[in-house]
């Protein structure tokens, strides 16, 4: 027994990680890395900016499972739904820069949030380092049945204000649907839900008139023939919906796209970067997963961090552009 205490008092000396380990079997639960470790080293936390069963929640817990399988250890998803994904990312801005917090992240709140709140509401990339790009997330503008539209043409016709649901104030849906109306000069008064569900069921009860939600929120009742496409927003037509045209298409300067990437704390170490890259992109070949983005109706936007960064940079010029040029005030959902 002296010899044995003796023997960790020494360890503990040089090496407290690794006297507890040998002494008491204590090992650490963070899940940091370094440049002279192994990542990860326990338990990675990956807080998401929404609720559970939304787009961004089942983006987190497919690549959480991925992660997992490729690199050991466990990546909890734990949901900080609220004010669009802001909350999360406080979150993971203030973390340990050691990879022990990872998080998929919206590129609306940082390319189109920024334009709806004050300056120092405002959530900056710049606390961060953008890993990987994940996918994207398109966005469809749709009718209600009762409201007779079954093309953007008809619009012109609407007998006072259209109406239209959004998925909340300083999101993708809601740029796009304001786009929409003001650029084709009409009449229209914003409500805005705390999310797809809401705006949906509103549209579903003749509620509101029109509504821009995520394809995958809206697509079952477009094949059920309970709603009505009219366009979506990407820069080519929307594989799920392939008879749906483009805002473009139909004369309407309008392209906004919902995105995600993941996310790591400013100045985390390089080699926990790729760690997690080099883990990603193994886990984007498996068939499960490309099953996973084709049940959901996402499309792959499998790239650089540095790549995400240029879109953001480019989207967040020409999102302020539009809304400048177009007069629009996203800070009251008009």
């Amino acid at each position: 027994m002296r010899k044995s205490t003796t023997t960790c008092l020494a360890a503990l000396a040089g090496v407290a990680s690794l006297a507890l380990t040998a002494c008491g079997g204590v090992s650490n639960t963070a899940g940091g890395g370094s440049d002279s470790g192994d990542y990860p080293q326990g338990a990675v936390e990956m807080p998401v900016g929404a609720s559970a069963g939304g787009s961004s929640d089942l983006i987190s817990r497919q690549i959480s499972e991925g992660l997992s399988d490729e690199l050991g250890g466990s990546f909890p998803v734990i949901n900080r739904e609220g004010a669009n994904g802001a909350l999360a990312a406080a979150e993971v801005a203030k973390a340990k820069a050691d990879g022990s917090t990872i998080s998929v992240q919206n590129a609306s709140l940082f390319a189109i949030t920024p334009l709806a709140v004050s300056e120092d509401e405002v959530t900056s990339i710049d606390d961060f380092e953008v890993v990987q790009g994940v996918s994207r997330d398109d966005y469809v503008l749709v009718a209600s049945k009762g409201s007779g539209f079954k093309a953007i043409d008809d619009f012109a016709n609407a007998d006072g204000k259209i109406t239209y649901g959004t998925t909340g104030v300083g999101t993708g849906a809601q740029l796009a649907c304001a786009l929409t109306f003001k650029v084709d000069d009409t009449p229209a008064e914003a409500i805005p839900f705390d999310g797809g569900a809401p705006a949906l069921t509103a549209l579903l009860g003749d509620q509101v008139d029109t509504a821009c939600l995520q394809v995958g929120e809206a697509i079952e009742n477009i094949e059920a023939g309970k709603i009505v496409p009219l366009s979506v927003f990407g820069p080519e037509r929307v594989e799920f919906l392939p008879d749906v045209p483009t805002a473009q298409e139909q004369g309407l300067d309008v392209e906004v796209a919902q995105y995600r990437f993941m996310t790591v704390p400013k100045g985390t170490p390089q080699d926990v970067q790729d760690a997690i890259a080099e883990a990603m992109q193994a886990t984007f070949e498996k068939e499960e997963y490309q099953a996973f983005n084709k049940q959901n109706n996402l499309t792959p936007l499998e790239i650089s961090g540095d790549e995400v960064l240029a879109m953001l940079e480019e989207d967040k010029q020409r999102y302020a552009d539009l809304v400048e040029e177009y007069d629009i005030d996203l800070g009251d959902a008009s």
